[in-house]
This record gives structure tokens, sequence and C-alpha cells, in this order.
């Protein structure tokens, strides 16, 4: 029989979470009941609250004592980012699922981001129509709009929670029926594009595939950055083309698609086979053209569509741009390659495009070739933009030979 962890404040909301409970079991599947509240259940869990606290080291009676509702929620949270992946490997469910408002989602997300991708997780939320970065972080965790708050049974939470249940049932009852895949498992490489740099990738890409290789792209856009990141470091690829590192443009001048100070760092870490570049580092992110900080009005902006408008990375920014790259990539402690497209690092950093930029790009192209001060790190200038397939192609037959060499 097939398990679904249930996680919940079932002390507030004993109500919501017991029909859920019902509704599993009346389909024929077994429910995992962990309670993540501060006080008495409801109904009797699979697993108590005190057991989720214990696992991050604290006494629950002591928590509920001190009535700290930060207190309350740290615990918790701490405990089931501990235990609930410990479960999860010994084979105590199947899928995850949680109900609840900010309190319980920042309460039980953590823990499902800490399962591996692909076992089913989804959060049935009244945060999920809004800015979900933190709930899902780089894993596959799925947000469920609430619709109404998650506080009592009526017409639309019971359609709601029906449909949350149906989903979870599907994904984990109906696995099985699924023809296994199989298709060839081939060597993952993990590649970055951006709308400005796609030729460049989609030529590599066919190379590799052609190679043998398993190509999985990666949307420049923060969020994909931080993922791919994550992959590298869970140990999935063998090769690294990270041929479009522009969210260290957002990271350096507060746009909108930043990846975190720890962009280019995961195949560095792990040692993967890597050839880079500086793909659409001549582009900052920024919202609706209304919407760019006025310090910036000045600026050579580009409308990239009616949400996104695109600002010219200048002489200083490209600067600090180069110096961060140079000092990730400084780390090196295997061969990689830096490939440095002199015509131009996007479709629209080219002859005659709206951000061509003899000195912004010669100034980044400076920085890194000063900056990088590792034996490791070849460095290649090629007299073509980063779109021309002669560069794509040297970007991937090289990254073949440093796969082929480990």
């Amino acid at each position: 029989m097939k398990t679904i962890a249930v996680a919940g404040t079932f002390d507030s909301k004993g109500t919501e979470f017991a029909y859920i409970k019902s509704l599993i079991e009346e389909l024929g599947l077994h429910p995992f009941m962990i309670h993540t509240g501060v006080f008495a259940p409801d109904f009797e869990p699979d697993i108590s609250n005190k057991e989720v606290a214990a696992a991050a080291g604290y006494d629950i009676d002591e928590v509920a004592a001190k009535k700290d509702r930060a207190l309350g929620t740290e615990a918790l949270s701490k405990g089931m980012l501990s235990l609930l992946p410990r479960l999860y490997q010994e084979g105590k469910f199947d899928g995850v699922l949680s109900l609840g408002g900010s309190g319980g989602t920042s309460l039980v997300t953590p823990a499902m981001q800490a399962l591996p991708i692909g076992v089913p997780k989804l959060m049935v939320s009244t945060m999920a129509s809004g800015d979900v970065e933190r709930y899902v972080g780089t894993s596959d965790v799925i947000m469920m709009p609430s619709i109404v708050d998650v506080a009592g049974l009526n017409k639309i939470s019971k359609t709601i929670f029906r449909n949350a249940v149906l989903a979870m049932a599907g994904m984990v009852g109906c696995k099985d029926q699924l023809k296994p895949d199989t298709a060839e498992e081939k060597p993952l490489i993990a590649a970055t594009m951006f709308g400005v740099t796609t030729p460049c990738v989609e030529q590599a890409k066919a190379y590799l595939e052609d190679q043998g290789y398993e190509v999985l792209v990666f949307h420049a856009t923060g969020t994909c950055g931080k993922t791919m990141e994550a992959l590298i470091e869970a140990g999935f690829f063998t090769g690294v083309l990270d041929l479009t590192t522009t969210e260290w443009c957002d990271q350096v001048a507060g746009g909108i698609l930043a990846a975190g100070p720890d962009r280019c760092a995961a195949a560095v870490k792990a040692e993967i086979p890597q050839v880079v570049s500086v793909g659409a580092c001549d582009m900052v992110n920024c919202g609706p053209m209304d919407s760019v900080p006025e310090k910036y009005q000045g600026r050579n902006l580009y409308k990239h569509n009616p949400l996104i408008t695109l600002m010219r990375t200048d002489v200083p920014e490209n600067v600090k741009i180069g110096e961060n790259l140079a000092a990730k990539w400084n780390e090196a402690t295997r061969p990689m390659t830096l490939f440095l497209p002199l015509k131009g690092v996007s479709m629209i950093d080219a002859e005659g495009q709206p951000f061509d930029g003899v000195e912004e790009r010669e100034t980044l192209f400076k920085v890194l070739k000063e900056k990088i001060n590792n034996s490791n790190v070849e460095i290649i200038e090629m007299d073509n933009n980063i779109n021309d397939a002669d560069f794509a192609l040297a970007a991937a037959r090289r990254l073949t030979e440093l796969i082929s060499a480990k």
C-alpha cells in the first residue's frame, strides 16, 4: 500500500487534517500523520511533535511552556528538516502533503526541499500565489493555492483539499502504472542559456548530444542558476557548460534575477570538468520600464518585453563582475577553460545592436585576464560573437576534451 505523509499542526488545524486523512484512506492509501504543532493534537499521530522537536535537540514541553511562537516554529521546523529525510530513507512514506498559512508553509517546506528530486511533495498554502522562491528553493515542491485560508472546512476549502489529495494519490499511486523508462541513460551535462545566448547553447548542445551526452539547459534567471548549482553539488553531472554567467550582473547591480554569491562555485568545488564564458554579461534585468530605479533612468535601457527591462552594464560594473568571476574560478583545482568572445557576449552586444559596448566588454576581459592567476584556468580568446557557430562548437569540443582527460 502506498503511503502519503501528512505533516501539519494537528492542534490548531486538527479538523482540516483529519479530513485529509479520511480522504487518503477512502482512496485505499495509507496516511502517515506527522504532528508539527506545539500543543497536543486533536487525534493521535504516527509521529508526535515531541519526536519532531527532539530531532533538533528541543524538548517540546519546554518549548510549549514558554509560549513563544517564534521558538516553537524554529524548534519544529529544524526538527522536520532533520527528521523528514530520515523517515523517507527508512521507507516510511512515498510522498508528502501539507496545508498551511505563512507559518505552516515556512515550517514544512524546508524539510520538503531536503527530500530527493522526484519524491512527490505538495504544499497547499495561502502563500502559493505570491513569491514562492523561499518555499520551493531549488527543489520540486509543488505549491497549490488554498484560495481561502486554511481555517475550517467549507465548500471551497474541501474542494481544494480533495484536489490536493487526488494529486498526491495520482503521484504516488499511479507511478507503478507507467511503463518503465527504458531509454539509455547518458552522461549528463549542465548548460546555461539566456534568450540572447540561445543560438550558442543550442549549437553546443547539438554537438554534445551527437557525442553521446544528454544536455540539461538551465535558463539563467536566478532560481535556475541556483538549481543548477544545487544539482552539480548533488553529483548529477559529468560536465558543465556554463557559458551564460549573466546572473552575476544582477548580483552586482541589484537586478531582479540574481542567483546569489555562490553562483559559479559548485563545479569548482565538485572538481567537475567545465567550460565557462561571460554570456549576457552585458545586461542587468529590471522590471517594467516604469519600475526601473531612478538612479538608472539615464542608462542604456532596452525593453525586452512588457515585464522585463534590460540595462547595459557599464564599465565599473564590468570591473566588479570580472572580479567576482575571477575569484570563483581562481579556486579551481582541476583544469577548466574560459572562452572570451571578443565581438560580443550576447545577441544585442554586437555591431549595430543596442548594447554594443566595446569599452565595457574589453574592460570585463581585461579584468578577468589580470585577476585570474590560477594555472588550472585556461583562457581562450576568440574573434567571434558568442552566438557564432565557431565559438559554440569550440566550447563544446573543449568540454568533451576535459571530460575525456579526467
